[in-house]
């Protein structure tokens, strides 16, 4: 559901004369105060292995729970996109990254607790020296790798992932 469906009450006086503002805002006609939804930042990770097979994730958690995906998730207050794909990586996979390079953005529209939120994604082609401690954790019911030709975007439940892995295996970053 839009932000501005869902919040019917200013958070800051609680009166229910918050209005829409704009397309991205509401506003207190009572205490002034204007609520913005701008896009969350995002970061997602391309991982290959020496045969040059990608990592490919399961969700465990809804949304999209079950699909395919790829690693990464929401940036912290106070944390570069790069920290953000090298937290995300450890948190969910128990993997050190080596080195990451952006590589391009999309955006990508996100439901969660009845709310859906815009985020921007940003993707990365990370390096791993070493998968041997690699283990599913966190939000990742399983992981795998899989070759370039057995990747179908189909199969992956977030429209810029989705997106993002068509355009990795026709442009080969």
């Amino acid at each position: 559901m839009h932000f501005s469906k869902l919040f019917k009450h200013c958070p800051i006086c609680g009166s229910v004369h918050f209005t829409d503002n704009n397309v991205k805002s509401k506003r207190c006609e009572k205490c002034g105060f204007v609520y913005y939804m701008n896009a969350s930042a995002a970061v997602a990770a391309f991982i290959l292995n020496e045969k040059q097979e990608l990592l490919v994730c399961v969700r465990g958690r809804e949304p999209a729970k079950g699909t395919w995906d790829l690693p990464g998730g929401f940036i912290d207050d106070n944390e570069t996109a790069e920290q953000a794909v090298q937290r995300e990586i450890l948190e969910e996979l128990n993997l050190e990254i080596q080195s990451e390079k952006y590589i391009f953005s999309l955006p990508n529209i996100y439901e969660y607790s009845g709310l859906t939120i815009p985020t921007l994604d940003m993707f990365f082609l990370t390096e791993v020296k070493d998968f041997g401690q690699l283990r599913a954790a966190d939000d990742v019911s399983e992981c795998m790798f899989v070759t370039i030709n057995e990747l179908h975007p189909e199969k992956f439940g977030l429209k810029s992932i989705k997106n993002a892995v068509k355009l990795f295996t026709e442009n080969k970053f």
